[in-house]
């Protein structure tokens, strides 16, 4: 789940104390937890890409490849498939309701 952040520093303060761990990436533009066999993850650009709620991701072998699956079955994707780097590949799209979620891939 990443969520996005208005404030990066206080947020990270915040979930560093609820989740009484360091994060185990931290950078201007993104800040990351380990949480069990989960991510939990701060991103301060994502107010300006529209997000005002957390998303949801789930691993998938090719974001893109499963982007354009969904979108052939008649799911809106929201912007386009994103290279976020580290060989790392995410794509947003919306359910029936209109909750915005995402997939995400590890492609090398």
């Amino acid at each position: 789940v990443i969520f996005p952040s208005n404030n990066l520093e206080a947020d990270k303060a915040f979930w560093t104390k609820v989740l009484g761990v360091e994060p185990y990436f931290d950078q201007p533009y993104y800040v990351g937890f380990h949480v069990a066999d989960c991510e939990l993850g701060l991103d301060p650009n994502a107010s300006q890409e529209g997000l005002t709620h957390p998303v949801a991701y789930w691993n998938v072998a090719d974001a893109a490849a499963m982007a354009e699956k969904l979108k052939a079955d008649g799911v809106e994707q929201v912007g386009a498939t994103q290279d976020v780097g580290g060989g790392m590949h995410m794509a947003r799209l919306k359910d029936a309701s209109g909750n915005i979620f995402g997939v995400i891939d590890e492609q090398s």
